[in-house]
């Protein structure tokens, strides 16, 4: 179950008008922070990811599952579950004998996933498959959101958050 502090983030972000998969980002790094705190581990940078983002589909976050041809058709069926558990209506409790086992196979796991190295490797990697023309527009509109938060607030918006 995410932290009513994340849940409270994610949907500052919607009402902000923000995309889902940037209110889907808390729940990501909420995940790395869990990793970090010894909570338990996570066998990839990009095993990290998906469980962040499959608890803001849980969640009720309108993050939809991946289109055909960008993900297996494995990850796109759990997508697409976690995404249909979350909008539905009534919730149905998660099997505490599942959630066990998974929370036990994630602790057997280790902690570097969560590291800046890795995570700065994971970016990177992403970033390398888009084109340059992608990758230079979301740097461009990065520099602008940044000066104008600075602007506005003094400090980064997860750093706002945090001092609250």
């Amino acid at each position: 179950m995410p932290e009513e502090e994340t849940l409270e983030h994610a949907h500052e972000d919607l009402r902000e008008g923000k995309s889902p998969s940037t209110a889907a980002g808390e729940f990501v790094h909420e995940e790395m922070d869990h990793i970090r705190e010894g909570k338990h581990g996570a066998r990839s940078t990009k095993q990290a990811i998906a469980i962040g983002l499959s608890k803001a589909r849980r969640a009720g976050i309108p993050l939809k599952p991946p289109a055909a041809g960008k993900a297996s058709a494995k990850t796109r069926k759990s997508a697409a579950s976690a995404y249909s558990k979350g909008q539905a209506k009534k919730k149905q409790r998660p099997s505490a004998k599942r959630s066990r086992a998974t929370t036990q196979a994630l602790k057997r796991e280790g902690h570097s996933a969560a590291s800046h190295k890795s995570l700065s490797r994971q970016a990177k990697s992403v970033a390398r498959k888009r084109g340059s023309a992608s990758r230079k527009q979301s740097a461009m509109k990065a520099a602008r959101t940044r000066a104008a938060t600075r602007k506005a607030v003094g400090k980064t918006g997860r750093a706002r958050r945090r001092a609250a």
